[in-house]
């Protein structure tokens, strides 16, 4: 029986995972930047521009979605530290998209050599 990280190992070996300080480049350059963590992790800070899709979700909210049909969309995936990143590449390799970095380390990576976090703004009432 494999574990997660048997999975993640795996994935890693067939997908394209690019360095914390390399990301700033990959991150103008994107059609779409994924964040794969779930939606409170989201809340709490992500990368600047990017959409928040669970890894749980992802496959389905990217079929049959026309912002997302273009197969050769450059795609910038992360999560917290990078294993459900590194699964969720995989996962859109498996349907069709040709261009798909992760984030090594994810946004802790990130955080740790300096990246910028955007935050959303609290709602207001008045």
């Amino acid at each position: 029986m494999k574990t997660a990280h048997d999975l993640v190992t795996a994935a890693r070996a067939r997908i394209s995972e690019i360095a914390p300080a390399a990301a700033s480049t990959a991150l103008v350059a994107a059609d779409l930047v994924l964040d794969v963590r779930e939606p409170d992790e989201y809340a709490a800070g992500h990368l600047p521009g990017a959409v928040n899709i669970p890894r749980g979700l992802l496959e389905f909210k990217l079929s049959g979605n026309p912002a997302y049909e273009r197969r050769d969309l450059q795609i910038v995936v992360y999560c917290k530290t990078g294993g459900r990143a590194a699964l969720a590449a995989c996962a859109l390799h498996e349907m069709g998209y040709v261009s798909v970095q992760s984030v090594a380390g994810g946004i802790d990576a990130w955080i740790a050599q300096g990246g910028q976090v955007a935050k959303p703004a609290p709602l207001s009432f008045d």
